[in-house]
């Protein structure tokens, strides 16, 4: 009988993969369970399967990457012209992306992944009205955290120089800084709703807006530096306005596409009841993130302390910055990942979730391969892209091995850092991420820098074995997991988040003979 089913199951998924949904693939996971009926006919059931889940990853995490990126070109460019002004400018204006608007936009971030999860896992459980909630909620939260780091940006001038910034630059970095503030409560509100848009799927609009608010921003850009000569000033005051281009072409297709018109029902009251247990995934998910991102950015910071600062500071930075480009990259992927997850928990679906978390890692461990060969059999030449003098194109190539095992540690950790919010892990990871990063990792990285020969890579080798042991601690952690009962507490989080009532909430019939 069992052979009979498995063999219907690879007839259904034979000549219509497009057509199938995800209730129909976890009844056929159900049935054919450990592996499909062997020989051939195994091998294709699972490979049009993985054919079935990568066309739904890779329509999820393409326009994904494209907004992932264009968000941070945003900063990238400003910062490419403010190289025109003066090189105390470009140090203030560096130094303040890093160390102000870098911990600022984790936060933000952070705060919003718990719409990732909740909304995703209402989106899969088919309560679409608690969704604009969720949202409403998430955005009232970050309004109180953007008010907060007002005061971090004013005063940031103390701040830099505490972690053994010069004068002169804390000075300009402050400068630039309070042109960000409003770029503050843009992120508190547009980070929300590009949660809220990706958990129903919707991400192609969100590229479009992102590709269109990063072709005025560089005009905008180029108008204040180069032909109006406004200064570092203008530089953050133009990058602040152009993420309220993004706030408002979220807003606007919230409001305007049939697509939300089930998700989003109007501003309501709601949003400040229940707030306690949504606040403590919030706090949670903003720890996990912030300490992730520190900790990377921290890398550079500290560089800046070691002998020859200059060359130690310039390698690092040219070899942060194709980092930079490839976690934004897997970032991408990343949202994609926590969407799928968090969609087929709250559906009940969990032995989909368990397979999707198979496929993703696998497509993007095979893309951190080939960008991993890449940065080793071009490293001199990446070198040369950012620089002419030898010394420096000497101190990068030397790290680029080290950037190109980052580069495929990125192929795992963003990933399931990504299954983690779509499961809804946050306070776990949030632990697991103190004591890899900063209890082992960062002392490890000083130790090496500091004290030894290694300078600078001795640096990159502690941060290496921070994320080594912080990517083994997540993959014991997902290996283990027992899917059906995550589908249990996706229910109970909905409940509880999104004030649904118990009634309204269920996790999936075919769980009851689990």
């Amino acid at each position: 009988m069992g052979s009979m089913l498995e063999e219907q199951a690879l007839l259904a998924v034979g000549s219509n993969i497009c057509d199938m949904d995800s209730d129909a693939l976890e009844e056929i996971l159900e049935v054919g369970g450990g592996g499909g009926g062997g020989g051939g006919g195994g091998v294709k059931w699972w490979a049009r399967l993985f054919a079935w889940e990568s066309r739904l990853l890779w329509q999820l995490s393409a326009a994904s990457i494209i907004v992932s990126v264009f968000n941070y070109m945003l900063s990238f460019v400003t910062l490419m012209f403010t190289g025109h002004l003066s090189a105390l400018e470009l140090a203030g204006a560096s130094i303040s992306s890093v160390g102000i608007q870098g911990l600022a936009y984790g936060i933000m971030l952070g705060m919003a992944s718990a719409v990732q999860t909740v909304c995703g896992q209402a989106y899969g459980a088919k309560k679409y009205a608690a969704m604009g909630i969720i949202c409403q909620r998430s955005m009232v939260l970050l309004l109180g955290a953007a008010f907060l780091l007002s005061f971090l940006y004013y005063y940031s001038s103390a701040v830099l120089k505490a972690i053994g910034q010069s004068e002169s630059i804390a000075e300009q970095g402050q400068v630039f800084a309070r042109g960000l503030i409003p770029q503050l409560y843009a992120f508190a509100l547009t980070c929300p709703m590009q949660r809220f848009l990706q958990a129903q799927n919707i991400v192609n609009p969100l590229a479009f807006m992102a590709v269109g608010v990063f072709s005025i921003h560089v005009l905008l850009t180029w108008l204040a530096i180069d032909v109006l000569k406004y200064g570092l000033v203008g530089a953050s005051l133009t990058l602040s306005l152009s993420w309220w281009f993004l706030v408002i072409a979220n807003w606007l297709y919230i409001l305007i596409s049939p697509s939300c018109k089930e998700t989003w029902t109007g501003l309501s009251s709601k949003a400040f009841k229940g707030i306690w247990p949504y606040f403590k995934l919030t706090a949670a998910s903003a720890l996990m993130l912030t300490l992730e991102i520190w900790y990377n950015q921290g890398l550079v910071l500290i560089s800046g302390l070691l002998p020859n600062p200059t060359i130690s500071l310039d390698s690092i930075s040219i070899c942060m910055n194709y980092w930079n480009w490839d976690i934004n990259f897997m970032l991408g992927l990343s949202a994609a990942a926590s969407v799928r997850v968090s969609n087929e928990l709250g559906a009940g679906h969990p032995r989909l979730t368990k397979f999707s978390v198979i496929v993703v890692n696998v497509t993007s461990i095979s893309i951190s391969v080939v960008f991993s060969a890449i940065i080793l059999i071009f490293r001199v030449g990446l070198s040369q892209a950012f620089t002419n003098d030898a010394e420096v194109i000497k101190a990068v190539s030397n790290l680029m091995p080290l950037c190109a095992i980052s580069v495929f540690l990125n192929g795992i950790q963003p990933i399931l850092s990504g299954v983690a919010i779509g499961s809804g892990w946050q306070h776990i990871v949030a632990y697991v991420n103190l004591t890899t990063y900063y209890i082992i990792g960062l002392p490890i990285a000083c130790l090496l820098g500091f004290k030894t020969s290694l300078g600078v890579a001795g640096m990159w080798w502690g941060m290496i074995i921070g994320v080594f042991l912080q990517t083994v601690t997540l993959i014991i952690l997902t290996a283990r997991t027992n899917w059906e009962k995550e589908v249990e507490k996706a229910a109970d989080r909905l409940k509880q988040s999104a004030n649904v009532e118990s009634g309204d909430i269920t996790i999936g019939n075919r769980l009851t003979g689990l």
